[in-house]
């Protein structure tokens, strides 16, 4: 199988803004990865103080390493997945193997806060939030399937559809959080008001800039008379043609999604194995 691929005129030198970018992005991936491990020599074996000892933790650690390992190799590797581009010529830039480890990191991601939830839905007795840790991971599946529709197919619609089921699998966890949050004391309500702040401002940024940026494609495409793909043929292009470019032009889309998802989101899934190996039972209001 030939390999198609498109380099255009530039370089990523230390003049170019994206060079500056990519590195800030490599940065944090590598301060992200070391803190990985830090919490693996700390966590690894210890009894969680939850409901099922040190086995949650193992796998809470697993979940996070999926999730980290994965989004510093997109930060090392950028790319577009719809667009084709990318920053380097490589093989482990064509798009099939980013949306791959895309897939899994997410799903891990998700699963972390559904294990979460379930926990503290058991240990306060909340229904709603139990119902939603069972709910969120088949929704993030959904949404995967969606993603990956856009990038067969070159429809943006379907990424607009995807980061809405985004924005409404993280208001759940939003309202599962909100509902314990009466039911615990101190330092451990606090941390769950943060975390209620956080998916505040992540769903801002999704209903505001993220989805609307992807409708705003979907739109311009449909105006300019663009053809999909069809699935088979979407295959055979994501796996083969990537496209090199260092313009700053084609990537100002990118940059703040991808700022925020390789730095915040990773936050969040180490923050979350922190969050299970603390005794929250001993906040619980009485």
């Amino acid at each position: 199988m030939s390999v198609e691929w498109q380099a255009r005129p530039g370089s990523l030198a230390w003049s170019n803004p994206l060079a500056w970018w990519w590195s800030l992005l490599t940065l944090v991936s590598g301060a992200n990865i070391a803190v990985w491990f830090l919490l693996y020599d700390q966590l690894h074996g210890r009894p969680a103080g939850r409901l099922d000892g040190a086995s949650g933790i193992e796998v809470m650690l697993f979940l996070c390493a999926a999730y980290v390992f994965g989004c510093a190799f997109r930060s090392l590797l950028p790319r577009a997945d719809v667009q084709r581009i990318c920053l380097f010529d490589t093989w482990l830039s064509s798009v099939v193997v980013g949306r791959l480890v895309a897939t899994v990191a997410e799903v891990c991601f998700v699963m972390q806060w559904a294990i979460v939830l379930h926990q503290l839905g058991t240990m306060t007795g909340a229904e709603t939030t139990i119902n939603i840790a069972w709910a969120v991971t088949p929704l993030i599946l959904i949404a995967e399937c969606f993603s990956w529709y856009a990038v067969l197919t070159t429809d943006y619609l379907g990424s607009a559809i995807e980061n809405s089921i985004w924005a409404v699998a993280f208001l759940a966890v939003g309202i599962g959080l909100g509902r314990v949050l009466p039911d615990f004391d101190g330092p451990v309500r606090a941390i769950l008001a943060v975390a209620i702040v956080g998916i505040a401002g992540y769903l801002t940024f999704l209903v505001s800039v993220d989805v609307p940026m992807y409708v705003s494609r979907w739109r311009a495409t449909l105006a300019d008379g663009g053809r999909r793909l069809r699935p088979l043929d979407g295959l055979r292009d994501v796996s083969t043609r990537w496209v090199v470019t260092h313009d700053l032009a084609e990537w100002r889309g990118e940059i703040p999604w991808m700022s925020l998802y390789f730095s915040a989101a990773v936050w969040a899934s180490l923050a979350l194995c922190v969050f299970y190996a603390i005794d929250v039972s001993r906040a619980l209001s009485h």
